[in-house]
């Protein structure tokens, strides 16, 4: 299944994308449960967290992309573990050796911008350096622990695309300013479609080629150090970053998984929440 969570007549709903359909959209799961008597939630976090993964979409009709707005598919993960320097090509554009071991990070929920939405670029005296990386996530189906390699695969309820950014001015004044440089408002994106794990049999078949620490091996790696919960994302790093600037268009693709993009606008130092 390809599912998303969508924006219509002003609420947002979980659905269904179709496929092979002459009149392709999105099958909302309140529809569904009216058509075939069920009970579904109607949250794609609750979908993850009851493991479902086989939805009748069959006597549906569905709406049309073009009168939809997609959006997150949840807005507060679980966790969000991003993956640094995971490719060769990545750690010499910006100068970084490549660890021997995953160089695992985590990003705050409140860093996420909606898919399609606008980045927000930080005053320059914060920072005026920032890339942008498009990469694939995986998204942690059951709640797990010391899991083997060979049974990741078990554990994993889908595949999205994410968008991962840095403020590299301040990564440079030394490495552990890491989340902070990556925790910046508008930093991060996923979605906004998840495909199940079902619809991805070969997971070499994406793009991971040339990644140092593959996506089976990163859901094996992290386990070993806490508990994964359904919902949770692990973002696998990207091949190349891209520095951007206000007015560029930012997008995300992975084959077979989907597309992700936004606008880059600069920001403003706007105070607010305080007397002033």
């Amino acid at each position: 299944m390809r599912l998303m969570t969508f924006r219509y007549a002003g609420q947002d709903h979980a659905g269904v994308l179709t496929s092979g359909s002459a009149l392709p959209g999105i099958l909302p799961i309140l529809e569904i449960n009216s058509k075939h008597d069920l009970h579904l939630p109607n949250s794609l976090l609750e979908i993850i967290r009851n493991n479902i993964s086989d939805i009748p979409a069959h006597g549906v009709r569905p709406i049309p992309l073009s009168d939809i707005e997609p959006r997150l598919p949840y807005q507060v993960p679980p966790k969000i573990w991003c993956i640094g320097l995971n490719y060769k090509t990545h750690a010499e554009d910006i100068n970084a050796a490549q660890p021997e071991e995953p160089g695992s990070f985590m990003k705050p929920a409140s860093c996420m911008l909606q898919p399609g939405g606008e980045i927000l670029l930080p005053p320059p005296e914060v920072s005026d350096d920032v890339d942008a990386e498009g990469e694939l996530g995986v998204i942690i189906g059951r709640k797990c622990r010391f899991v083997p390699a060979a049974k990741a695969r078990e554990v994993i309820y889908g595949f999205t695309t994410t968008l991962d950014l840095t403020a590299l001015d301040v990564l440079r004044k030394n490495p552990r300013y890491l989340t902070r440089a990556k925790s910046i408002d508008t930093f991060f994106s996923f979605g906004p479609v998840i495909v199940t794990a079902d619809e991805v049999p070969d997971i070499e078949g994406l793009e991971v080629r040339n990644m140092k620490t593959r996506p089976l091996d990163l859901v094996a790696f992290h386990s070993d150090f806490f508990t994964l919960y359904p919902g949770d994302i692990i973002s696998t790093g990207c091949p190349k970053g891209a520095r951007i600037k206000p007015g560029d268009f930012v997008r995300a693709r992975i084959d077979g998984v989907g597309e992700l993009g936004a606008t880059v606008r600069q920001g403003e130092r706007r105070p607010f929440g305080f007397g002033e």
